[in-house]
């Protein structure tokens, strides 16, 4: 701030300097008459070289024609400067005072122009220069207008939406950051402050996973789970982390194979099951999943198993027939949570699936899978802002441990802020 003052002081010196030897040559121009004899003398010079005319050539300056001597165009120029000064006080009246001492046609001899800067000062009010000051330091008080903000965040704009972040979320971002921003003085506020706040409102941090599953134990046994989403989204894969969790925290738990459509999905949760050693419910290929939701809860109940993890086919948001079948299993299973699972890298698509689940059966809470290669990270600021519901987890790898608990505060940190 302080160097741009220090310049802004230069130039206008340097500007003040110029003007002042202007107005000195233009004087000595014309208030000397010693240079008269020489420049006769070059101009005779020049008329015997060329010998074409013996005729004298006429003054090139025109007032040396009207001016006899210095004395006189002293006289003349007080003249013209007292004229003036009358000139600049009517002006000045008629514009209360705002009017500065302008250089006119003519000459001005540097004693005049000093006369009437000296008289300006001296009548010009101590308020008015005070408030002239004021005005000029105010220019690093200025305040952020709405264009400007609309500027600022233009280049904003266009990177949220290129790194998947939903139309609502970026439109909730500027709303909050132009009611933070606008009317503020730059100086006075942290604008990359702003926009993590910002995002800071976007994200929900999810509940205690695990305190409570305990808590709904302590009503009622089993406590039931049930995880949708579309084809490949790696539903069956997050299903047999979040039992190896379970069983990290003591938590009993039974997988139910209630994909009935999708070939060779019955083998790969049975392989999970193997590994992990808990029990698996299926029935043939085909079979209503519905009641193979029902046939896990009356297992788990029966050898006092704590949780229920139901696995369910993949299947599109914008198949009805598909989308009224899932409504069928909630409704028969009635699931203590229903969890979406999401592929991060699909961005905006992941949170228009969450919303068709969420508008159809109301989950409680999101699972992102493959989050270790999404470098955009737009998804998990959209799909929980739109769903107004929760990120539980993140899945970070193939193994059964690569399931992070999601943290807003840690995302935020992510994406450099």
């Amino acid at each position: 701030m302080f160097n741009f003052l220090k310049e802004k002081l230069k130039s206008w010196a340097k500007k003040i300097e110029g003007e002042t030897e202007e107005v000195i040559d233009i004087s000595a121009k014309t208030s000397t008459k010693e240079k008269k004899p020489k420049k006769e003398k070059q101009t005779k010079e020049k008329k015997v070289k060329t010998k074409k005319s013996k005729e004298k050539k006429p003054e090139i300056l025109a007032t040396k024609e009207q001016v006899e001597n210095k004395e006189d165009l002293l006289q003349e120029e007080r003249e013209i400067g007292e004229k003036i000064w009358e000139s600049i006080k009517e002006t000045k009246e008629q514009n209360k005072g705002k009017l500065k001492p302008q250089e006119t046609e003519g000459v001005l001899g540097k004693e005049i122009k000093e006369n009437i800067l000296e008289k300006e000062l001296e009548e010009k009010p101590e308020e008015e220069i005070s408030s002239e000051k004021k005005g000029f330091f105010s220019f690093f008080k200025k305040k952020i207008t709405e264009e400007k903000f609309e500027e600022i965040f233009q280049e904003l704009e266009m990177d949220l939406f290129q790194n998947n972040v939903a139309f609502e979320v970026v439109h909730e971002i500027k709303n909050y950051m132009k009611n933070e921003l606008v009317g503020v003085s730059p100086s006075d506020v942290n604008i990359e402050e702003k926009l993590k706040q910002a995002l800071e409102r976007v994200l929900i941090n999810p509940p205690n996973f695990i305190k409570e599953i305990k808590k709904t134990l302590a009503v009622k046994q089993p406590y039931v789970m049930i995880f949708v989403g579309i084809n490949g989204s790696g539903k069956t894969t997050t299903i047999a982390k979040v039992a190896h969790l379970l069983k990290k925290e003591k938590l009993s738990c039974c997988l139910a194979a209630a994909d009935t459509f999708r070939a060779a999905s019955i083998e790969q949760l049975q392989e999970h099951a193997s590994r992990l050693n808990v029990p698996l419910i299926k029935k043939e290929y085909g079979s209503d999943p519905a009641a193979v939701g029902f046939d896990a809860i009356s297992y788990a109940k029966k050898h006092k198993i704590d949780v229920v993890l139901i696995d369910t086919a993949g299947r599109m948001n914008t198949k009805d027939s598909l989308m009224k079948e899932m409504e069928k299993i909630v409704r028969v299973t009635k699931p203590d949570m229903k969890i979406f699972i999401g592929e991060s890298t699909t961005g905006n698509d992941a949170t228009e699936q969450a919303k068709a689940f969420n508008d159809l059966i109301d989950i409680n809470g999101i699972i992102l899978s493959k989050a270790d290669v999404d470098e955009k990270g737009g998804t998990a600021l959209s799909v929980s802002y739109i769903t107004k519901k929760p990120i539980l987890f993140l899945g970070t790898g193939q193994s059964y441990d690569d399931l992070q608990v999601f943290d807003k505060d840690k995302l935020i940190k992510s994406l450099g802020l």
